[in-house]
């Protein structure tokens, strides 16, 4: 690519190596981050990126490599933010801020009113009106990332890591962010941002810089990128998901007989009166914004919430869904939106948990059945083209797509007649993107009623053949395929009629 001609950079990565046992994360990476921009660095899932932020961020020891900073302060001023957050709920915006040692004394006590005045700076750095002496808890989630980068400030960093900040954000969320990152570009801090989300990197981004199997393919300014040359750099091919998409849709639009079925199902608190019908072979949505009830829809059918009231009916027959072993001897399937904390059991292998559904119903001392175990794990690694070492390391250590994969094929494994999916995509890169909607449009061809919850409207529309519109607990709106616009279903979600 053409570089173009710009300061000098204030931080320089070259040469960077990286091995985990015969897994080889980085293969002679390098980035440069120049002064007062935001640089995205983009990348499959297992192209190296976490790998080389984390060893940027100081937490992990390259192989080989070398790292030059423009000042020797600078080593100090490198501050991360993940969209895991990691702050103290209970605890004020300021003692969060300042948590620990950092917030100011005064004869050996804490000095509230200056500790308060310093975190009412960091916050007003960034855009923001906020009390500093409110709980963090009551704060939306887009600014609860706005107090993990105040505390990144606090410490004068200079150099800004997002690691996929905005995956459990709305769009009016992701704009405020956004806004603080340009004021804090303005005032000379440089920020490497990470996100699965394409058009994001293009509307923020300043310069690209792109891994691909642990190796630097390309580094360009954003304006001479375009969509189709970024993903055809990141995966090494060509791949529109959109077009794959639309073309398997066209080849399952005939449904069977509703294989869930659901008549005023109401948790209190979450949801009510809620009547939902998904054909056999039939993809359906639910869209509506965060606080809506979507998750918790999908959780109560499941067993994993005790509806006070409504009937569920699965093959036409209706089943008292107590618990997931309940759902799962009913044929129905969960991926749930937390991969690690509710979809996997990290520490154990890849094996272990692709057969976790399928051996649900085995006494628990009983010894594993491995002529029966291995057909299914070697067919569902083919399958879903799971990229592991081998099936016996644990599920941790592959990458964030791989890991969705493997939740995926614990449930296609055990053969459900409903699957239901909550955020499937999340924090997913494009090429794995694809394979997860070839995988679930290949589970409607085989009669898998399949029901997704997602907050990505574009992700809805490929998908789904019908889309039930959820506001403040209820459906408000069914829509075709063809009647859901992104407008359609914007002004649905918002309480419009």
């Amino acid at each position: 690519m053409v570089e173009q001609p710009d300061d000098p950079p204030i931080l320089l990565a070259e040469g960077m190596h990286k091995r985990y046992g015969g897994v080889h994360a980085l293969r002679g990476a390098t980035l440069s981050v120049r002064p007062a921009e935001v640089h995205a660095l983009m990348g499959e899932n297992g192209s190296g990126k976490s790998t080389l932020l984390r060893i940027l961020s100081g937490q992990l020891a390259p192989d080989a490599g070398s790292i030059h900073f423009a000042t020797e302060a600078l080593r100090q001023g490198i501050a991360t933010v993940t969209q895991e957050t990691t702050l103290a709920p209970d605890l004020s915006i300021a003692e969060n801020i300042f948590l620990g040692h950092r917030m100011a004394r005064r004869a050996g006590f804490v000095d509230w009113r200056t500790t308060r005045e310093r975190a009412r700076a960091a916050i007003e750095r960034l855009g923001l009106d906020l009390d500093p002496s409110m709980p963090v808890r009551r704060l939306r989630p887009d600014l609860r990332q706005m107090v993990e980068i105040a505390r990144a400030l606090s410490i004068d960093a200079r150099v800004l890591i997002l690691d996929e900040p905005t995956s459990s954000l709305m769009d009016d969320e992701v704009e405020s962010l956004f806004a603080a990152v340009r004021k804090l570009r303005d005032d000379g801090v440089s920020t490497i941002f990470v996100s699965h989300r394409i058009d994001e990197v293009f509307e923020l981004a300043d310069r690209i810089s792109v891994l691909r199997d642990g190796r630097s393919v390309g580094e360009s300014t954003t304006a001479a990128l375009d969509r189709p040359r970024l993903i055809h750099l990141m995966v090494g091919r060509e791949l529109e998901e959109e077009t794959q998409a639309e073309q398997g849709r066209a080849a399952t639009t005939t449904h069977g007989r509703p294989a869930l079925r659901v008549r005023g199902l109401t948790v209190p608190g979450a949801f009510s009166d809620v009547d939902l019908d998904v054909g056999s072979g039939e993809i359906v949505g639910v869209a509506g914004l965060v606080g809506a009830g979507r998750s918790e829809l999908l959780e109560a059918i499941f067993g994993l919430r005790s509806p006070s009231a409504g009937t569920i009916e699965v093959d036409g027959e209706r089943r008292a869904l107590n618990s997931p072993r309940h759902a799962i001897r009913s044929r129905i399937g969960f991926v749930p939106a937390d991969r690690k904390t509710q979809g996997l059991v990290l520490t154990m292998s890849v094996r272990e948990n692709l057969v976790m559904a399928t051996t649900s119903g085995v006494p628990r001392l009983a010894h594993p059945r491995a002529a029966h175990e291995s057909p299914v794990v070697d067919d569902a690694i083919g399958s879903l083209q799971i990229k592991a070492h081998s099936p016996s390391v644990p599920v941790s250590t592959l990458s964030g797509g791989n890991q969705q994969k493997v939740v995926l094929g614990k449930w296609l494994a055990s053969k459900p007649s409903v699957l239901m999916l909550d955020e499937p995509t999340r924090g997913v890169d494009v090429g794995a993107k694809a394979e997860i909607y070839r995988l679930l449009l290949a589970a409607t061809r085989d009669g898998i009623a399949v029901l997704v919850s997602s907050a990505e409207t574009p992700e809805l529309r490929l998908l789904c053949d019908r889309i039930a519109v959820m506001f403040r607990g209820r459906i408000v709106a069914w829509l075709t395929r063809e009647e859901a616009t992104e407008a359609r279903i914007a002004h649905f979600a918002g309480g419009h009629r």
